[in-house]
């Protein structure tokens, strides 16, 4: 996996008008604004929305690119975060080199552009971790353990930031959809059902754990399934709801693989309240030592073993494993919080474990920008 270094692979004006875009002020948008704005995917509205992804998306690429090249203990020359560093350079100049959007011809082809963009960093994040994977391993494991405050922080805000380029993306080229999904506005729904997502989620997270072990716990689901949601992204809580069972279907499978007993199943229960919806999920895998607790959303911690290696295809690969990566957990609650939400864990050890992901129901809270 060579990647050459910067000034070897980029010219010195592309790195100067990286650093000048990255001192620029980022602007957040709220769920509810993308709602509203996405209602009426008028040529007009779809022109004023390009012109501000054309200004916005190259301040939030830099940034990323900049913290790329700075981070700590090594970790930025590592051959996996030099290859994410080149796709985020590689899609800062093509975003740049774009001319001023005037009319619906330019904007369309801005869309084609950016959807490439968008599909270039599909595998951002195992490539990422496979970049923390080379730093472990050159570090003494006495240091690993420690928490790694800096590089955690680095991963949130660098996540993050890529969840809202994502979501402004794939929310602009949807709304050119000729044939959007009924009471869809862009990725937005506006009567998405929990417990339909839920229980979509929980098929796909029971189809893996019957690939991996044979078999697997039954889910039961509760909850009133006409009850709907106005505002929110239905791929955002699948992937959460999908994270969250399929830590909880790992943890009873292997607490009762060799047991006479039958696996107690998982439990999924969807409440909605005047401020939160809140989904919990919970399963008798015998809970997390407190002393683990904390250590679950950082992006250094596993306790399966890890699917990634040195030579695993990440250009088109799209595996979905068990577990391993190190990052569901994280990754799932900034998900949660980049809408105003949240993500809690509570364990009992020796019995099992309740995860709380709250989605907030006003949808007016902006995007956390760093």
């Amino acid at each position: 996996m060579a990647a050459k270094k910067l000034c070897e692979a980029y010219s010195k004006s592309l790195i100067d008008e990286v650093h000048r875009w990255g001192c620029l002020k980022q602007t957040g948008v709220s769920l509810k604004y993308m709602m509203e704005f996405g209602s009426r995917p008028s040529e007009r509205n779809l022109l004023i929305s390009a012109q501000f992804l054309h200004k916005e998306l190259p301040i939030r690429i830099a940034r990323r690119a900049i913290e790329l090249e700075n981070l700590p203990y090594g970790l930025s020359e590592k051959p996996a975060v030099l290859k994410v560093r080149d796709w985020y350079l590689d899609s800062f100049r093509d975003v740049r080199a774009f001319p001023e959007i005037k009319d619906t011809v330019d904007e369309r082809d801005f869309t084609q552009m950016i959807k490439a963009v968008k599909v270039r960093h599909n595998n951002v994040v195992p490539m990422m971790a496979l970049g923390v994977q080379q730093l472990k391993k050159d570090m003494k494991q006495k240091v690993v353990c420690e928490d790694l405050d800096e590089i955690h922080q680095f991963l949130d805000r660098f996540y993050m930031s890529r969840i809202g380029i994502r979501m402004l993306i794939g929310q602009h080229v949807e709304l050119h959809n000729p044939n959007p999904p009924p009471h869809c506005v862009g990725y937005i729904h506006t009567r998405m059902s929990p417990v339909e997502v839920a229980r979509n989620a929980s098929e796909d997270a029971r189809a893996i754990c019957l690939r991996e072990y044979g078999s697997a716990p039954d889910i039961n689901i509760y909850g009133d399934p006409s009850f709907t949601f106005p505002r929110y992204v239905p791929t955002h809580l699948h992937l959460m709801v999908f994270e969250l069972v399929k830590n909880s279907l790992r943890a009873v499978q292997e607490r009762f693989m060799d047991s006479d007993k039958v696996s107690p199943p998982v439990r999924i229960i969807v409440a909605d309240g005047i401020e939160d919806v809140t989904i919990k999920v919970s399963d008798e895998g015998g809970g997390i030592p407190r002393s683990g607790l904390p250590k679950i959303f950082t992006y250094l911690y596993s306790t399966a073993k890890n699917p990634l290696d040195e030579n695993s295809d990440l250009g088109t690969a799209d595996n979905v494993t068990m577990a391993g990566y190190g990052y569901g957990l994280p990754i799932s609650r900034l998900y949660a919080q980049y809408f105003g939400g949240d993500l809690q864990i509570i364990s009992m050890e020796g019995y099992g474990t309740d995860a709380y992901l709250h989605l907030s129901r006003l949808g007016d809270s902006q995007e956390p920008l760093s």
